[in-house]
């Protein structure tokens, strides 16, 4: 295995990962509406991910190996490249300037916590479940 490919890993490699985080595909504007609303009974995150960068396909595998909070924090994926206009939509309802990658935390419907590219930690999501 190649230096690269074990430090970033493969886009398939990526998504067989995602066993680890459940995620919920984020790919309609009305479903910001329910995270907003799910928010109010258990913390949500929002991953924004860049399919064609190598930051944040590294930033997406760190988080997924590190995730422990299943059940405990509703995980939201969102492929920039695919729901650009999602995202503008993420920065422009909850006051968070877009980033790539980045992770949102909306609790009670507002942004708790956001950090982008190597400050994504899965761990510092702990303190916000609920």
């Amino acid at each position: 295995m190649s230096f690269f490919k074990s430090l970033f890993g493969s886009e398939n490699e990526s998504q067989n990962n995602s066993h680890k985080v459940n995620w919920v595909n984020l790919n309609h504007l009305d479903q910001l509406d329910m995270i907003v609303q799910k928010s109010w009974e258990k913390s949500v995150v929002i991953f924004k991910h860049s399919t064609r960068c190598s930051i944040s396909r590294m930033a997406l595998k760190q988080f997924e190996n590190g995730f422990n909070l299943e059940g405990k924090i509703e995980p939201y994926f969102l492929d920039l490249l695919e729901y650009r206009p999602i995202s503008n939509e993420i920065a422009s309802v909850f006051g968070v300037m877009h980033q790539s990658p980045q992770i949102l935390v909306i609790r009670n419907g507002v942004s708790v916590y956001n950090a982008s590219h190597d400050a994504i930690q899965a761990e510092s999501l702990h303190e916000f479940v609920k």
